[in-house]
């Protein structure tokens, strides 16, 4: 689901600008769009680091 998850992050990302800034410009709408895109890219790598890390941990204990 990564590619379906950033889409969701860059559109997040453009609401909450909007919200924050009903004036923003398309420069600052495009570069909201790309934190929120690249943004989820992260936090998806962390979160899949901490799994593989807690099944490491469950395996060395059986």
């Amino acid at each position: 689901m990564g590619l379906l998850n950033e889409i969701i992050g860059a559109v997040v990302a453009e609401e909450v600008l909007d919200k924050a800034d009903p004036n923003a410009g398309l420069l600052k709408k495009g570069m909201a769009a790309i934190a929120g895109f690249e943004g989820e890219k992260v936090i998806e790598e962390k979160v899949d680091e901490h799994l593989q890390q807690n099944q490491q941990a469950d395996d060395s204990q059986q």
